[in-house]
């Protein structure tokens, strides 16, 4: 099987043989000093149990059930409270971006930016991010074959970006259901590059609760330490202090006190994985 060539983000490699890399926080932006508490929280647990970590939250949500749903404070405001905690807390940002014309602006903050699943096939959109020269996380779409990730990386790539990560975050599975088929891991590192697995978006329900989206967090668990097992070499979690009360994604989010615990059993996943690896 063909090894995932390791990317560095910040202080950290990740990839194959490397140790397990954490990317978490809300799903978007809300309150700025809950941002940052949270943020503070996340990167003392990670400091603790000595893994590298990335925050992570949207500026702005495009892919929403309803036009009624919170969008998150947009890009101007966002990018600066980006900046802010990536400083204070000091720690990598990722963020995830929409259109070719906010790569730019978007790269002088983020190091991480990621293509949203539904958009993972917009050439002009990967080759915008590509160019920044920042680390492109892809998700791969919900809709999409594994091994058709390649296509994605190759825009990335004839744009100069050099540092490409994939995501597994579920697929379709009849209506306002997902599943993960955890052979799309191994596929997709055969491609070359380093797999983020994404334990929270993976047990969404979209559309099943009217306006919203729901879904079952008490899989988080689960799926997480399959994705482990499988060979994911990133974490993707999101966490929210009080999800009921998060205002997007309040049906498929962590709860912030039950991130390390988690992280910890996983770590023991990764390190597992990667003895059977050497």
């Amino acid at each position: 099987m063909a090894n995932a060539t390791p990317v560095r983000i910040g202080e950290h490699e990740v990839g194959c043989g490397k140790p397990l890399y954490v990317i978490a926080g809300p799903c978007v932006l809300e309150d700025p000093d809950e941002m940052m508490t949270t943020a503070e929280t996340v990167a003392a647990a990670c400091a603790r149990l000595g893994v590298g970590y990335c925050f992570k939250a949207s500026y702005r949500k495009d892919n929403r059930t309803s036009s009624a749903s919170y969008r998150g404070p947009g890009l101007d405001e966002g990018l600066a409270l980006l900046d802010r905690i990536g400083r204070q807390v000091g720690v990598p940002v990722l963020t995830d971006i929409h259109h070719p014309d906010e790569a730019v602006a978007v790269g002088e903050v983020a190091e991480i930016l990621q293509i949203p699943a539904f958009l993972c096939r917009q050439t002009s959109l990967l080759e915008a991010a590509g160019r920044t020269g920042k680390v492109v996380n892809v998700k791969k779409g919900q809709f999409l074959a594994a091994a058709d990730m390649a296509h994605a990386a190759g825009k990335v790539g004839a744009a100069g970006g050099e540092r490409i990560l994939f995501t597994e975050r579920g697929s379709f599975f009849g209506y306002r259901d997902l599943t993960v088929d955890f052979r799309s891991i191994a596929i997709m590192r055969e491609l070359g590059h380093p797999v983020v697995f994404d334990a929270t978006h993976s047990v969404q329900s979209p559309g099943s609760t009217g306006g919203t989206t729901g879904g079952t967090p008490e899989m988080i668990p689960l799926l997480a330490r399959c994705g482990m097992a499988a060979g994911s070499d990133v974490l993707f979690l999101e966490v929210h202090p009080e999800p009921s009360r998060a205002k997007s994604d309040a049906g498929s989010q962590l709860p912030l006190a039950a991130f390390e615990p988690l992280v910890a059993e996983l770590i023991r996943y990764r390190n597992l994985y990667l003895e059977g690896e050497a």
